[in-house]
């Protein structure tokens, strides 16, 4: 077994050993979405984490799982905005609002929904390379996120750094798939659109076609 990480920004974990992996697993296990924007709203960026999860490189069949935790992911922070091509900062008592507003009854209903989980059905290697001239493999499951679900395929390009395979791929996705209804206010004046881009960047340790398996996260 390895540890398969998602890290924020494009540095690889300081040592591939399973204790450091487990040690820094807060900071590392990440996905980030981008919201855009209606009439007189902003973008937004999010940053989401991962709570457990195991994927299988090169794998036909049960490819693996990926539960996220959707009480953590937090909008607007420096690093969600940089990772998804936004500008600027947003101050704490707006960032304060849009969490509130994201994670409420009206948008994940994170009490009645506290996770999102992507079943892998399959990750094959294909064999056209990237844009950028590294191995792609092609994601294929099943995204639940709200109590419903969907199919998903996600097409991943994996670049060696380091002794590590860094895997970045993501999805377009639309809320009102999955019965969510886009956040708007003041008649839709002010809104984030219905269609949203979700990108992971990961980070798996050891040879590739092994089982990686991401710890369970610890509450703070």
């Amino acid at each position: 077994m390895s540890i398969f990480n998602i890290n924020e920004g494009n540095r690889p974990p300081k040592s591939t050993s399973r204790r450091s992996a487990n040690t820094n697993r807060e900071t590392s296990s990440r996905v980030f979405v981008y919201a855009g924007k209606t009439g007189f709203g902003h973008e937004h960026g999010v940053v989401g984490r991962i709570q457990r999860g195991t994927l299988r490189l090169g794998a036909d069949q049960n490819a693996g799982q990926l539960v996220f935790d959707m009480a953590r992911f937090e909008a607007d922070s420096d690093a969600a905005r940089k990772s998804v091509g936004l500008h600027g900062s947003t101050d704490l008592s707006t960032r304060q609002k849009v969490n509130a507003n994201m994670r409420g009854q009206d948008v994940l209903n994170i009490r009645k929904y506290p996770t999102a989980i992507f079943t892998i059905e399959s990750s094959r290697l294909l064999e056209e390379k990237s844009q950028r001239g590294f191995p792609q493999y092609r994601l294929d499951g099943k995204f639940t996120l709200h109590g419903v679900t969907q199919p998903v395929r996600i097409i991943a390009d994996a670049e060696p750094r380091e002794g590590w395979l860094h895997l970045r791929g993501g999805f377009v996705m639309l809320q009102s798939s999955y019965g969510i209804t886009p956040f708007s206010k003041a008649f839709g004046a002010v809104g984030i659109t219905d269609r949203l881009k979700i990108l992971g960047d990961l980070w798996i340790a050891g040879p590739q076609g092994v089982t990686a398996t991401i710890p369970e996260t610890q509450a703070r």
